[in-house]
């Protein structure tokens, strides 16, 4: 590596889990002729034998603020010392988002899902990559429902291999094999290949990260039949109807949505079969029937849907503020109190997206009146479905100015 003529505020050089880093003589060349370094401790232990002797070392513990604050009182290039790719779940990437006009030049190492691909010899040109270290479910849930055909996963303390593989079987995942690689590159270096229900037995190296490899196809249908759902008890017929639903989820316009409220969820269906189509979006189900929590539960591991939230409450006794705010809204049910639920949603968020299914007209009446009212615009589709009722579609969206 060239020294560059223009200024470099951090170089990012990227380290593998070698007992003895394994530097080119231009990484080399980089740290003599630098004096202030940083890194976490366990990178400290690993270089500080390569470190010029009047070196100074910042280190890296997770308290970001401090960290940016002393990081802006050096005025001299800092050598940043960060595990593999730092632009993979890293540390460059931190530092793009907290001091966006800092010049950097990274110097990179193979990351980890790259590594345990290539000792295993994985094609992996369709790879899906996803982090549960230190962070939710949710992009797992996301590439589980997207049937992603090969997934690599970087684990943390909590989220091991064998919980992972539990919740894949909870949700009816067991058409993958786990592939897990533990301390890469390392003098423990191990790497074996599992099928998901001895991997829920094992216990791992907190150092590992996993493949997922789809073993057959899954089927994910284009709308879920209505007697697959696990009814309220006594009354099967208590569930939107496939039609409906479809076009509900149509009428949310959830593509480019983040957080969607099913209210009044009862069986879930209308959750579940968004959570199928737009598996991106954060979704909680309310519903303050005590008995759907099980049923709601039992229908998202039924149809391999992970991830929705379960609230059961009045939702008018919630803190609605307790949840991230959304920008869509399903009416499933609103206890004879929808003009209160209407302004509840507008004014948490007056550019939510709402959606109601009306049977009686004065329903139809409340939503398009309120919404009207609080100058949003009203579309409506009518739908009927064999024998049943006609059911009216309302959406209403903010006007934009």
């Amino acid at each position: 590596m060239n020294a560059s003529k223009a200024h470099i505020d951090f170089y990012l050089v990227g380290i593998g889990n070698h007992a003895v880093p394994k530097w080119d003589d231009a990484i080399l060349a980089l740290i003599q002729q630098s004096t202030v370094f940083s890194g976490g401790k366990r990178h400290y232990e690993l270089v500080k034998p390569f470190l010029p002797a009047n070196h100074s070392w910042i280190e890296i513990s997770g308290k970001m603020e401090a960290l940016i604050q002393k990081y802006k009182t050096i005025h001299l290039p800092i050598v940043i010392f960060v595990s593999g790719d730092p632009f993979f779940y890293g540390f460059g990437n931190t530092l793009q988002r907290l001091l966006p006009h800092a010049k950097l030049k990274a110097c990179p190492y193979f990351n980890s899902i790259q590594l345990l691909c290539h000792k295993t010899k994985t094609n992996y040109n369709a790879l899906k990559t996803v982090s549960v270290h230190g962070r939710d479910w949710s992009a797992l849930d996301s590439a589980l429902i997207n049937r992603n055909e090969l997934i690599g996963v970087l684990t943390d303390a909590k989220k091991t291999p064998a919980t992972i593989a539990k919740r894949m079987l909870q949700y009816g995942f067991d058409n993958y094999s786990i592939t897990i690689g533990e301390a890469l590159d390392g003098n423990n270096e191990h790497i074996e290949k599992l099928d998901l229900l001895a991997c829920t037995k094992k216990e791992h190296d907190r150092l590992n990260c996993v493949l997922l490899n789809q073993i057959t196809p899954k089927d994910k249908p284009f709308g879920i039949p209505d007697h697959a759902f696990v009814p309220l008890p006594n009354r099967a017929n208590m569930i939107t109807k496939m039609p409906i639903r479809l076009s509900t989820v149509s009428a949310l316009q959830l593509q480019n949505k983040g957080v969607f409220w099913d209210v009044g969820s009862c069986t879930g269906s209308v959750a579940i079969e968004a959570k199928q189509h737009f598996p991106h979006v954060k979704i909680i189900a309310f519903e303050k029937r005590t008995a759907c929590e099980t049923i709601i539960q039992q229908n998202t591991e039924r149809f391999s849907t992970p991830g929705i939230e379960i609230v059961i409450d009045d939702f008018f006794n919630l803190n609605l503020k307790d949840y991230p705010t959304p920008d869509a809204v399903f009416i499933g049910g609103h206890g004879g109190r929808l003009k209160e639920l209407i302004h509840t949603v507008h004014q948490l968020n007056p550019s939510a997206r709402c959606v109601t299914n009306a049977v009686k007209e004065s329903s139809t009446n409340t939503f398009v009146e309120e919404f009207t009212k609080l100058n949003y615009t009203i579309s409506t589709t009518v739908i009927q479905v064999n024998a049943h009722n006609k059911i009216s579609i309302h959406t209403a969206e903010k006007r934009s100015k």
